[in-house]
């Protein structure tokens, strides 16, 4: 048996008297994690953005068209 399982079989029954099964929340870990992940989505959104606004898209004519010719003045 390694450290680890002795010391999570030591520990078990401690935390099964206090361990409410009816009030299980996540707690300031969850909430954090939660907080990281809300604030790295909105970098990559705001990157996305950017990125976006820099891309200059022109089609191609589809092959076997023409190319209308634009009236001259």
């Amino acid at each position: 048996m390694s450290a680890t399982q002795a010391a999570l079989t030591q520990l078990v029954p401690l935390a099964a008297d206090t361990f409410d099964k009816n009030k299980v929340t996540p707690g300031i870990l969850g909430f954090l994690v939660f907080a990281a992940l809300a604030l790295g989505v909105w970098g990559l959104m705001k990157s996305m953005n950017r990125h976006m606004g820099r891309v200059d898209f022109e089609e191609t004519p589809e092959p076997g068209s023409t190319p209308e010719p634009t009236p001259s003045a």
